[in-house]
């Protein structure tokens, strides 16, 4: 008998879903990324790249957790008993990944405050670095906690883990369906305002501008591939487990079409609106937009800063905006990521809700705060960086192999899905996840130790990359032998699946 939590409804799942791909990258990564690969003609490889990668590992995630009941590592021990590790693998990711992410919606939520009194001044840089973040001049020095950052930071986790004690209904259903539309109506609002300040047509010409050249250069391709890829969730256990959730008839295509789509729409505005942005701040400093454009943390807390210091009225209101729908973005990711070790402590040791909640939740705050030290920007970037390239993307890569290629599990899936979705899956899919994913997920992958192996990322030290980076992903690699050795506590349990196959679990 299945008495697995459920969604409320369908909707109430793809919120959640949504919420979990709509996240800190979408608002400040995608823009950059789109402008530097060629602009308007970036959207053809990330369409393709959509259509061949994303929404077919979409469909995977979500039939395998549909299919087996269950959190990432008990879904692939009933797939196989062999690849449990690789459920438990992709959970530390995402426990990685928990640590440092609510540090940086605490970032969000303080600026949120000092937006309305313009706290940065004029050199927002200086403030974020010294004043704010207190940063250490070494990577690797510690220092003190900085109580800026660690107050909101306990506020974060008191958000979080209080809708993740509520569970799957009243919790995370409840919340995204607060979060998500107050987010797209807020950032709406952002768009709309800066689409009417001078110089934004001249932000979005170059935002929008096509070059054609590029498009020959595999490494825009590369580039859409890996934007579609860490933006969706995919590779480390989130939409296996949010769709363990799912009632059994439930269209699961469909699903990961309108997730996928969604996702990418806000990609698409928050684009609109950075570089509508960053035209009016290029005109009012009488500079080209090349000269302007930024990503990742400078362009959230420094560029956007200078910004609305420059707007012409309410600007206190429109920063506080922007730094609330990042808040809400990174809030509905963080409770999707906490979720997925939330869902496999639950099922490997058989334990109450809310003990996995304190247990998991409650360690990974508590390690949060190395992030909140006066080092903790480095320890951020090196984790950040290591684990996304060296954990997710591998991540991925293996799941599919696996999958695909080692247990022959396609066509199952496939078979699975049609029999609830109303589009069904052609050859289209299994050539996607058999062919194109593993080879460009495969290059991105040669690339990327390559490029380490010849440069130290960021040129920090050797010796502060082992521990803080190549540690951090190996470390969570070695956690999933280590779980899956772990015995379980209670007797074995069989799961029926469709088409009359039984699997020991």
């Amino acid at each position: 008998m299945d008495n697995r939590p459920q969604w409320g409804s369908r909707a109430g799942f793809i919120l959640a879903a949504v919420g979990s791909a709509i996240g800190l990258g979408n608002i400040w990564r995608f823009p950059a990324v789109a402008y530097e690969n060629g602009g308007g003609a970036f959207f053809f490889p990330y369409l393709f790249a959509l259509l061949t990668a994303g929404i077919p590992l979409l469909i995977m995630e979500f039939t395998i957790g549909h299919r087996y009941r269950g959190s990432a590592p008990l879904s692939y021990a009933r797939l196989s008993k062999k690849y449990e590790w690789l459920g438990w693998w992709q959970v530390a990711i995402s426990f990685v990944i928990s640590t440092y992410y609510a540090v940086i919606i605490a970032w969000a939520m303080s600026f949120a405050g000092f937006s309305f009194n313009l706290k940065w001044g004029d050199d927002p840089n200086g403030f974020l670095f010294g004043e704010y973040l207190k940063l250490s001049e070494t990577p690797g020095d510690i220092g003190g906690i900085v109580p800026g950052v660690f107050i909101p930071l306990v506020i974060v986790w008191v958000v979080t883990l209080g809708i993740l004690f509520k569970g799957i209904k009243k919790g995370i259903e409840i919340a995204n369906k607060i979060f998500i539309p107050v987010l797209v109506v807020l950032f709406l609002i952002i768009v709309v305002r800066a689409l009417t300040l001078d110089g934004a047509i001249a932000g979005l010409d170059a935002f929008f501008k096509p070059n054609w050249e590029m498009i020959a250069d595999p490494k825009v391709w590369v580039a859409a591939y890996g934007q579609i890829f860490f933006s969706l969730s995919i590779g480390f256990a989130i939409m296996v487990t949010y769709s363990s959730y799912l009632p059994k008839k439930t269209d699961l295509t469909n699903s990961a079409f309108i997730t996928g789509f969604a996702n990418s729409g806000f990609e698409l505005l928050a684009g609109i609106g950075v570089f509508a942005a960053l035209g009016f701040m290029a005109a009012q400093q009488g500079v080209g937009i090349n000269e302007v454009v930024s990503s990742g943390v400078g362009l959230a807390f420094v560029v956007f800063p200078q910004i609305i210091n420059e707007f012409p009225a309410l600007n206190g209101l429109f920063g506080s905006f922007f730094f609330i729908c990042l808040t809400l973005a990174g809030l509905t990711s963080l409770i999707s990521i906490v979720e997925t070790f939330v869902a496999g402590v639950q099922d490997k040791f058989n334990v109450s809700r809310n003990k996995a909640v304190l247990v998991g939740g409650g360690l990974s705050a508590v390690i949060s705060i190395l992030f909140a030290t006066q080092g903790g920007l480095y320890f951020l970037d090196a984790a950040d960086y290591f684990i996304n390239q060296f954990g997710v993307a591998l991540a991925g890569l293996v799941q599919v192999v696996i999958v695909g290629w080692v247990l022959k599990e396609l066509k199952n899936l496939q078979n699975h899905a049609d029999a609830v979705s109303d589009i069904k899956l052609g050859a289209w899919w299994k050539v996607c996840l058999i062919g194109i994913t593993p080879i460009v997920l495969g290059y991105m992958m040669i690339q990327n130790i390559i490029t380490n192996v010849k440069d130290n990322y960021e040129g920090y030290p050797t010796s502060f990359l082992l521990y803080s980076g190549w540690g951090v992903a190996i470390a969570a690699l070695i956690m999933g032998f280590v779980f899956m050795a772990i015995k379980k506590n209670e007797t074995q349990t069989k799961l029926t699946i469709p088409n009359d196959k039984e699997v020991s679990q």
